[in-house]
Parts: C-alpha cells; sequence; structure tokens
C-alpha cells in the first residue's frame, strides 16, 4: 500500500506510536527479531494506528491517553499476520499445498509474543473498553479465518460469503481501531459505533481495491489465479462471464486457460468490482456526515476518497 493521505500533525504522531512499538518489542527474544524483519519494519503504513489516533481527535485528542491503544492495534495486526502463517501452511489450493514463510513453531510463538505485547498496552490503555473492543476483533478474525473455504458458486452465495470472511479478516480491526481511538477522545457510544461503521466500509474498500487493482493491465495472468484465491471480480466475472469455463480454468495449470481467466476477470469483473467500492466509500462517507466538522473528520473522509482514486 503506497502512502496515505494524512496530514503532516498525523505523521508526527505516528512516529510516536511507531517508536513506541519499536520500544516493546527491541532487544525481546530471538522470535521477535524474526517478526520486526518482516511486520514491524520502520517507516511502514501504519493504517489502524493512524485510524486510532484519527477517531481520538473527533472528541479530545490527549496523545496520552491514546497512545497505548493505537501500538496495541499494530501489535495486534503483526500477530495476525503471524499467525496467517499457520494457515497457509496448512491450505491448499488445486491439491498444492501452500508453505507458509516460517514453521509453525516459529508463528506459533511469534504470534502469541506478540499478542501478549498487545495485551499489555491494552492494559495500560486509560479506557476499559478499549481491551473489549479489541478482543472481539480478534475472536471475529480467527472464527473468520478458520472458516470453510470460499465457495465459488452459487456465485451470489459466493460473493456473499466472501464479503462476510473480508469482514472478519480484514475490516473487523480496522472497524475496532476506530471505536477505540472514539472511546480514547470522549466520543459519545452513538460516535463510538458510528467510527467502528466507518472502519468497517473502509477496510473493505481498500482491501477490494487491492483485488481490482491485480487485474487492471494486461499483463501475465495475477498470482492470486495461479493458487486459486477467490476474488470480488473474480466471482463477479463467473456470474457475468462464462462461469462453466471460468471454474474449469481455476483449476487449471494450462496456461493459455489461465491467460483466458485473467482476460476474463478484467472484462467483466472489475467494473461491478469498483462500483461494490465506490458504494461502501459512499457509505463511510454518510458515518462521517454525522459526526462533528473537523480537520479529523475532513482527513478521514480524505483517506476515503483515497480508497477510490487507487482503483487504477
Amino acid at each position: 500500500m503506497t502512502q496515505l493521505p494524512f496530514p503532516p500533525n498525523l505523521t508526527i504522531e505516528l512516529q510516536h506510536i511507531e517508536q513506541l512499538v519499536l520500544e516493546r518489542t527491541r532487544s525481546r527474544a530471538a522470535v521477535i527479531s524474526v517478526a520486526g524483519s518482516r511486520l514491524l519494519l520502520p517507516g511502514a503504513v501504519r493504517l489502524r494506528a493512524a485510524l486510532v489516533l484519527l477517531a481520538a481527535q473527533i472528541g479530545t485528542y490527549q496523545r496520552e491517553r491514546v497512545a497505548h491503544a493505537a501500538a496495541a492495534i499494530e501489535l495486534i495486526y503483526a500477530a495476525t499476520q503471524t499467525h496467517d502463517d499457520l494457515v497457509d501452511a496448512g491450505e491448499r489450493r488445486r491439491g498444492v499445498p501452500r508453505t507458509g514463510e516460517w514453521n509453525h513453531g516459529v508463528a506459533l510463538m511469534v504470534g502469541d509474543y506478540l499478542f501478549a505485547l498487545a495485551a499489555g498496552e491494552m492494559a495500560q490503555s486509560p479506557d476499559p473498553r478499549v481491551i473489549s473492543f479489541y478482543s472481539q476483533a480478534v475472536m471475529r478474525i480467527t472464527e473468520a479465518t478458520l472458516a470453510p473455504p470460499p465457495l465459488v458458486r452459487p456465485f451470489e452465495d459466493a460473493r456473499t460469503h466472501h464479503l462476510e470472511q473480508l469482514g472478519g479478516t480484514v475490516a473487523a480491526l480496522s472497524a475496532a481501531a476506530c471505536k477505540a481511538g472514539g472511546a480514547c477522545g470522549g466520543a459519545s457510544p452513538e460516535q463510538i459505533e458510528t467510527l467502528g461503521c466507518f472502519g468497517y466500509a473502509l477496510a473493505l474498500a481498500l482491501h477490494l481495491g487491492d483485488e481490482t487493482r491485480a487485474f487492471a493491465t494486461d499483463a501475465a495472468p495475477d498470482a492470486s489465479l495461479r493458487v486459486g484465491v477467490v476474488t470480488l471480480p473474480l466471482l463477479f466475472a463467473a456470474t457475468h462471464g462464462d462461469g462453466e469455463r471460468l471454474v474449469a480454468a481455476l483449476d487449471s495449470s494450462d496456461p493459455a486457460e489461465q491467460a483466458w481467466l485473467s482476460a476474463e476477470v478484467r472484462r467483466h469483473g472489475l467494473a461491478p468490482t469498483r462500483a461494490e467500492v465506490a458504494r461502501l466509500i459512499a457509505q463511510a462517507h454518510v458515518a462521517l456526515s454525522s459526526l462533528p466538522p473537523g480537520e479529523a473528520r475532513e482527513a478521514l473522509a480524505r483517506v476515503a476518497d483515497y480508497a477510490v482514486t487507487r482503483l487504477g
């Protein structure tokens, strides 16, 4: 993900959060050094921490009240990404096992340790609701990750299933980040729920934008097709194009069929997926419209608009 349109003052605050995260992981066990090499790189885009900070600015912003919640969300995100290696190693695509970057033992230890560090940060947050928001998000992520493999057909059910699964694996944590920030900033319960709706719609839109951009150019077949990963553009293509051949091509290793499949997704899948992204961003803007006007709301709106401009 390229640099999001954050205001300069937020960039300064994010640097403080990044330093806090690095302090928590520096000079720790060897497994954390392994994680740091991939998941906690300095200067990485800290979208979820940024959402915590911006949501807090909807109310009364005080860095000391929100810093631990912002650091915790980045540690949780790193932990979930680490545990994904366990799932990747066990999944099979077209009968071929996928292999994660680490072995099971290392991934499990790193993920568990990062979760423990996140718990320590949550415990230091002055608002106890942060723990509830984050724990519920982690439970939803776990449920979605361990859910049965995504459907391909019937296609209407498959689209619903795909969006629901993304709601857990992708959007739940961003929704929790916005709710936690609102709580730390003293927002009302109604405003906190509204911020959660915004974060959920935003995260879905950004992810679907990534699914769209993967097919936006006439290049070699996207890697997701080669391993049989189901995406929304593919499901739309199956609905509006030759669904039977598409399903067969998805299970084929023939380069010609893979090229046809990629072209079919571009032909039939991109426009409706872009429309879905636009719908989600409109939903996010509706949520923002009920929040107090100001620089924080405008910054959140710019982040939402960015999801549309990067579709490709």
